[in-house]
This record gives structure tokens, sequence and C-alpha cells, in this order.
């Protein structure tokens, strides 16, 4: 500090310039193989990739949906018949227990 005791003055040290750091030289990337030839034909892997997935993926809808395993179709939609059908009687159970017969 200069011995002044003025709040206007900031205490600063004197930094000397750099350069900027340089960049290494660019390297060319190595780019995968190609998932299409130049005439716009797909690679038999790159199809073959597509299939397997779209395979995955039906399977694991069928298996959130529940088919599959002893659960068919019919048998979920009878499931949802009986929840509907007793939701419908307790509503008409609260209705009469409240005097209220509709």
């Amino acid at each position: 500090m200069s011995g002044t005791n003025d709040p206007n003055v900031v205490d600063a040290e004197v930094v000397e310039e750099t350069t900027a750091p340089t960049l290494p030289a660019t390297v060319e990337p190595v780019l995968p193989e190609a998932d299409y030839s130049e005439g716009g034909v797909p690679s038999f892997d790159y199809v073959r990739d597509k299939i397997e997935n779209r395979h995955a993926t039906s399977v694991g809808a069928g298996e959130v949906a529940g088919l599959g395993t002893e659960h068919t179709m019919a048998s979920l939609d009878e499931k949802i018949a009986k929840n509907k059908e007793a939701a419908k009687d307790k509503l008409a159970e609260i209705r009469r227990s409240m005097g209220k017969d509709s």
C-alpha cells in the first residue's frame, strides 16, 4: 500500500501480459463406417440394428402392458369391466346409505 487511507484507491498488482495458449495442430477425425453407401443404400449392420431395436421395443411394450405373461388382452378387459362394475355398486351403496336412492 502506498500509505494513503483513501477508500477509493484499490491496491493492485501489475501482471505481465501473456500470449494466448496455442492450439495443437488439427488432426483429421477418424470417422466410423458410414451407415449408408455413397449411393444411399443402408448397410446390412444398420438395417439389422434397426430391426433388432424395433423388436426389442415391441417386446418391452408388451411386457409393460402385461401381455406375454399369464395375462391376455381379453383378461385385462375383463378385469377393467369388473373394476367398473364394483365402483358402480359401491357408489349405489353409498347413495342408499345417504338416503338418496337413484
